[in-house]
């Protein structure tokens, strides 16, 4: 089974196999040593398979962020970073939270992270995101301007929208933060989150010739279904994470309507869980 992972807005109406930690009253969470050594196993295993594909922004974040390889971190050590470079931090959340809590936070400026991480069983393959997915993943990204105000605007139009439009916006949010490329000529470069925590996706994201790679259009991207359980068909690359600017600067429930009246394009794989 492929390496991917799903993004939260699709997840909230099912019920979770985990239980996340409760933080206590300063925000620390008990971490267990047997959940320490599953995310020093994850960031081992990926701190392989990013160099030479992940984007420039990427790395730098997570540089700044200096994560531990040994041990969990507490989401006030992430909080420190973000709020100084961006004004961002982290809001501990259950393993699911519904629609508008999650937009809610999104657009204050808090990036939901629930405080569990997978098990052995589920090394490779997870479909909630867990704490491993959204501080390795997202977090490094968060440090970088763009990508922070097109997380928050992201957060404030789904905050208003119906829940058909919703449905479209987590089209956009699918193909930029969660699996945006990056090409421009032949430089490739990983920024999405869904790939950065996946080894299986991070190679091929960046070297399988057998998804399409096309220049990211909005109404095009908005059409496009996906599925959350398999590699992934086609990506929406960017030419550079400034290109988000451009992007924000749309009218983009404009173009969330003129999706919906030119319709779906056809799915590019079987009919499972298409989002």
């Amino acid at each position: 089974m492929p390496n991917t992972k799903k993004i939260r807005v699709n997840t909230m109406a099912k019920a979770s196999r985990y239980v996340a930690h409760e933080p206590d009253a300063q925000g620390h969470v008990a971490w267990q040593t047997a959940e320490h050594d599953i995310w020093q196993r994850l960031v081992r295993r990926q701190n392989k398979a990013i160099p030479g594909k992940a984007c420039q922004e990427y790395l730098e974040g997570l540089e700044h962020l200096n994560l531990p390889e040994d041990r969990i971190p507490q989401l006030a050590d992430i909080d420190a970073v973000l709020t100084k470079a961006t004004g961002w931090k982290t809001a501990p959340v259950p393993a699911l939270i519904d629609f508008s809590e999650f937009f809610r936070l999104l657009a204050s400026r808090q990036f939901p992270v629930a405080t569990f991480i997978r098990s052995e069983r589920e090394l490779d393959y997870l479909q909630e995101p867990d704490i491993f997915h959204e501080i390795f993943g997202h977090c490094p990204m968060l440090t970088h301007q763009a990508f922070a105000d097109f997380t928050q605007l992201y957060g404030e139009l789904g905050l208003n929208a119906s829940k058909e439009d919703r449905v479209f916006l987590a089209r956009m949010y699918w193909f930029t933060v969660e699996f945006g490329l990056l090409q421009s000529g032949d430089s490739r470069a990983i920024y999405g989150g869904g790939i950065l925590s996946s080894p299986g996706e991070t190679d091929y994201a960046f070297n399988s010739e057998v998804p399409e790679r096309l220049p990211f259009d909005l109404v095009s991207v908005l059409r496009t279904p996906y599925r959350i359980d398999i590699m992934q068909p086609v990506y929406y690359c960017l030419e550079s994470v400034d290109q988000l600017y451009d992007i924000a600067r749309m009218d983009i429930m404009g173009a969330v309507q003129e999706a919906k009246r030119l319709g779906l394009f056809a799915p590019r794989f079987e009919q499972k869980q298409a989002v």
